[in-house]
Order: C-alpha cells, then sequence, then structure tokens
C-alpha cells in the first residue's frame, strides 16, 4: 500500500490513535482484516532501559471497531528484540503497545469503551454488540463485566457526596424453586435529584430484602459516608426503616408520597369491594354502580370529568350502605389535596390534621379506614418529614422501571452479579466515565 492509500486509510479507521499504520487489509466473509505495523518503533528493554536489538515479528491479532457495518481484525506486526545487556534477566521481548490494547487481550483498548457504549447509552443487548464485532456472547459480556467494575467498585469515590439515599425492593427474576431470593435492595443516591444538579444514579443492589440486608450494607461503609447522609426514603416496608434507624441514626427517614397514596387507594379497593359484596351478594359485575366506578375512585379530584362526577354522585347515592366508601374516598382525596398543597408547611398542616383525625375514634362500620389511620399515624414521622425535605423516591422508581426495560431486551439474566453490573451500566451514570476510557 502506498503512503497516500496508508494515509487515507489510517485517516478513515483512525488507527493512527492506536499507534499502529495500516500497510495492506483484505476481506474475507463478513471480517474486514487489515494489517498494520507500529508507527514508530520502541526498541527499548522494560526491565533495564537499554536499547535492544531487532531480531524478529511476531503477528498479533486483536478485534477492533467494526468498519461500515462489518467486523474487524487488526493483524499487528510487533517487532521482537534481543537485549544483549548480560546482567538482564530478560533476553527476548516484544515492543510495548499500550495505546492498542491491554497485554495478552483479545480486543482494543476503544474496543471495550464502544462496547459500554452501545450498552449504556444506545441500549443496545450483548448479542447485538457481539454480532457485530464478531464475538462470542461470553467475552462480549466478560469485558463489560469487568470495565464496569474496575468503574464503579475499584474507584475510592463513588459513594463520594451522597447526603440524600433512595432505598428500595426490585425484582430481578420471576423463576421459581432454584432457592434463591428473586428481590434485591436497589440503592440510589438522590441527592443531584434534591440539589437539582442532575438525575439520581444507582449506587448499588444487593441480593434480598430485609433489615438484615440494608443494615449490612450501611455498616460496610466507612463512618464517613454514614455521617454524611441525611436524609433516606423508602416505601412503607418496616424492615428498611428499621435498618436505616439503627445504621444511620442521624439521618431522617422519608416514606415516599407515592405509596402513602397507594396504601390509601388499597384500602379505598378493599372498602368498595366489601360493600359491594355485602350489598349485592356477589363480585363485581357490568352495571352494578360501585364497580362501574372503580377506576373513577382512584382519579384525583381535579381531573374528573363532569360525567366522572356525575357518575360518582349517582354511586353514592344509590345505597345508604355506600356512604362508607364514600368517605373513604374523601379521605383518599384529602390525603392528595395535601401532598399538591400550594407550599411545604400548607402541606405539612394538612396532612398531620388528616392524619390525626383518623388515628382513632373511626366508627366500626370503616373498618378500612380504621386500619389505614392506624398504619399512617404509626408511620407519620416519615410522612411528615417528605414536608420538610422535599426527597421522594419517586427517582429510585423510575430506575426500577429502566431495570424492567434491560430485563426485557436481555430476555432475563440468570446470574445476580452480572445482572447487577450491568445495571449500574445502565442507571449508573457512568457515560462520563466511559466515554473517557
Amino acid at each position: 500500500m502506498n503512503a497516500t492509500a496508508s494515509l487515507l486509510a489510517d485517516t478513515i479507521c483512525r488507527t493512527v490513535e492506536l499507534g499502529v499504520t495500516i500497510t495492506d487489509a483484505a476481506v474475507a466473509d463478513e471480517f474486514t482484516h487489515l494489517f498494520c505495523s507500529p508507527v514508530t518503533l520502541d526498541p527499548v528493554c522494560a526491565d533495564c532501559g537499554t536499547e535492544g536489538r531487532l531480531r524478529d515479528h511476531i503477528e498479533r491479532k486483536v478485534t477492533d471497531l467494526p468498519i461500515v457495518g462489518h467486523p474487524t481484525r487488526l493483524h499487528v506486526r510487533v517487532p521482537r528484540f534481543t537485549c544483549d545487556n548480560t546482567e538482564c534477566a530478560t533476553r527476548i521481548f516484544q515492543q510495548r503497545m499500550p495505546d492498542l490494547a491491554e497485554p495478552r487481550a483479545k480486543t482494543t483498548r476503544r474496543c471495550s469503551r464502544w462496547i459500554l457504549q452501545r450498552l449504556a447509552i444506545d441500549r443496545t443487548s450483548v448479542a447485538a454488540v457481539a454480532k457485530a464485532l464478531g464475538l462470542g456472547w461470553d467475552l462480549v459480556n466478560d469485558l463489560a463485566v469487568s470495565e464496569t467494575r474496575a468503574m464503579v467498585y475499584d474507584q475510592p469515590g463513588h459513594f463520594d457526596g451522597v447526603r440524600v439515599l433512595g432505598v428500595d425492593e426490585h425484582k430481578w427474576k420471576h423463576v421459581r424453586g432454584d432457592g434463591s431470593s428473586s428481590f434485591v435492595t436497589v440503592l440510589v443516591d438522590l441527592t443531584p435529584v434534591v440539589d437539582g444538579t442532575g438525575p439520581s444514579r444507582l449506587l448499588d443492589m444487593i441480593p434480598g430484602r430485609s433489615a438484615k440486608v440494608l443494615t449490612e450494607w450501611l455498616n460496610a461503609r466507612d463512618q464517613v459516608f454514614r455521617d454524611r447522609v441525611k436524609v433516606v426514603t423508602m416505601d412503607g416496608f418496616a424492615g428498611y426503616h428499621s435498618a436505616a434507624a439503627k445504621a444511620v441514626p442521624a439521618a431522617r427517614t422519608v416514606m415516599d408520597p407515592f405509596h402513602v397514596v397507594h396504601l390509601a387507594a388499597a384500602k379505598l379497593t378493599v372498602c368498595r369491594q366489601r360493600i359491594q359484596q355485602a350489598t349485592t351478594g356477589h363480585r363485581g359485575r357490568t352495571g352494578d354502580p360501585l364497580y362501574g366506578i372503580r377506576r373513577t375512585l382512584r382519579t384525583r379530584a381535579e381531573l374528573l370529568t363532569d360525567k366522572q362526577k356525575v357518575r360518582l354522585f349517582k354511586a353514592f347515592t344509590a345505597n345508604d350502605a355506600h356512604a362508607a366508601v364514600e368517605v373513604t374516598y374523601s379521605v383518599y382525596q384529602r390525603l392528595i389535596a395535601a401532598y399538591e398543597a400550594s407550599g411545604r408547611r400548607e402541606g405539612k398542616i394538612a396532612m398531620y390534621k388528616l392524619l390525626k383525625s383518623i388515628r382513632a375514634g373511626v366508627p366500626k362500620e370503616l373498618p378500612e379506614l380504621a386500619q389505614l389511620g392506624r398504619s399512617l399515624w404509626k408511620r407519620r414521622r416519615e410522612i411528615l418529614a417528605y414536608f420538610d425535605v422535599g426527597a421522594s423516591n419517586g427517582p429510585v422508581e423510575a430506575i426500577n422501571g429502566r431495570l424492567e426495560h434491560l430485563r426485557g431486551i436481555a430476555l432475563g439474566f440468570r446470574n445476580l452479579k452480572h445482572y447487577i453490573l450491568r445495571s449500574l451500566i445502565h442507571s449508573g451514570q457512568l457515560r462520563d466515565r466511559i466515554n473517557a476510557l
């Protein structure tokens, strides 16, 4: 290949950044083969620093980025030298090429970065990336796992700056009978969201969901980290609350508004079903007043249409027994209104008054509302803390949704360690670190 053609090929394929120049090329089946040689010679012995004498050349074959959609193989003609220093233990050594690839690696350095970019930014599956590179699924997955581990767990500052910690559970598999837990505990850094500086960041995922699991994870962090955490957001699971209270007692625990409203909505549904059964003697059927408003009941009052309001009124007045549903519905709407208050102080006052009004003295005809009142009053500190700190588990739920999408792309996972690391690729805010590889 002449000098002009070689320069053009190097420019298009950007091989100079690997420290090699293209001397020839060939196409075989789906593969593009590029034959290269080092741009400069480096005959210095790494052990003694003496300049060696050229002995011969060997060919090193590595996988590089695809060219116009076809897998690429670089055949690098690497020179070997003889060290003439009699005091040096090394007799024969080959030229070091740190820009090309790691020692004994089968892919170039930029190939690993490209793999992570496709997985993290383009949300591509491992199978699609492996096909583009002409490599096996296991090799591509191992490369992604090892690079992610180095970027996350091997970095000392991974947990720095975490002041607001989100905790939630996540179901990572739907297979029964293998004896392992189907759930993991998800830890998310919500500090950027509260500060308004960026999105949330997945910190870690640990097998199981219990107070013990979260306590052990928090205790495994250093005291500086635990002292820095000021807020822990979570759902209604009491185990996470007790773990946070034990491991980070100075931090305020916040019960997420979504789960508070969801708990009230669940009690409203149970109340409707009970009254439905008591008044009709059967489960909901088409034409039953309460069955017809089952979805309307859970809609925020401000979003109701005039037609829906009329349907609610007719259902509530169709039978005196429906008054229990109407009362529970009003509490549900007041709960939502407290979270939608114009100011945090007004919302906190409204929420406290509501919790106090249903904590005791609820008529026996409203067992669902009484149970709701006892549950919410027991967790009133975490519920009211939301109005002081403004942090919620909403971003954590968003990450959970992205992880569900990830599992769908992969058609499920069998290895939890790989799933955790792949989850960090997708939701660990690693884009800047990946681009800097």
